[in-house]
């Protein structure tokens, strides 16, 4: 709500700010219900409830008011996609949801992309580039996040910090480390560089895996068509 607001007077940058502030809170509920054993579907509904208003009604209006009015009714189109598939994304999440535990996510996740969009605002726009650039990389934004979140592109969920799982997953936290240490080091200007690491990091290990996956299986078709004509 307070992000909307500031949007609306022209505060862009607090009404990023209040969006960024919305996502450590958004990690937070998740930690206090795991502490205190309360999970629950009812838990699971309202976040994603107020996922879509944080992450998905905030950051379109956001973006609606800060260039994208000036297209006209397209402005209206291209700011509402981060709202309306960020609907869908976590619609889609809730139905395939398994239990409570989320070790891997279908599409970027709705915080993520929220949070790219702040801080390219926040460091980025209007400042390092010029203002028709930086105008150009908002609606580029505006369309290839919305994609991304209702993409098959899978992104691994930040695991919960043990022993157990840093020896598991100890990449993943050298990440996290370094991100934090860039993030510091550049004064926050890091943070969006982090963004698109973390974007293209999934698109790059889908692919991958897709490709591994099709030579894999033409390997096996191979074998078999060996062993069939081997046994005629």
């Amino acid at each position: 709500m307070m992000s909307v607001i500031n949007s609306s007077k022209g505060d862009f940058e607090d009404a990023a700010l209040f969006i960024i502030y919305a996502s450590l809170f958004d990690a937070v509920d998740g930690l206090a219900a795991r502490l205190t054993n309360s999970a629950s579907r009812f838990g699971v509904e309202l976040d994603s409830l107020s996922d879509v208003i944080s992450f998905g009604l905030a950051p379109s209006i956001l973006l609606y008011n800060i260039y994208l009015r000036e297209l006209g009714d397209l402005g209206v189109v291209l700011s509402s996609l981060i709202m309306v598939f960020a609907a869908i994304r976590l619609a889609r999440f809730n139905v395939q949801l398994s239990g409570f535990e989320k070790s891997k996510f279908n599409g970027l996740p709705a915080p993520m992309s929220a949070f790219t969009v702040c801080t390219y605002i926040l460091f980025y726009y209007d400042k390092i580039f010029s203002e028709g650039l930086s105008n150009t990389i908002l609606i580029i934004l505006s369309v290839f996040l919305p994609l991304m979140m209702v993409s098959r592109v899978k992104y691994e969920s930040i695991p919960k910090p043990s022993l157990r799982s840093i020896k598991k997953n100890p990449i993943v936290y050298i990440i996290i480390l370094l991100a934090v240490i860039l993030i510091i080091a550049t004064k926050g200007e890091g943070s969006f560089s982090f963004c698109l690491f973390y974007i293209f990091s999934g698109i790059i290990r889908s692919g991958y895996n897709m490709i591994f996956r099709k030579h894999r299986k033409s390997g096996e078709d191979l074998d078999e068509s060996f062993e069939f004509n081997n046994t005629k």
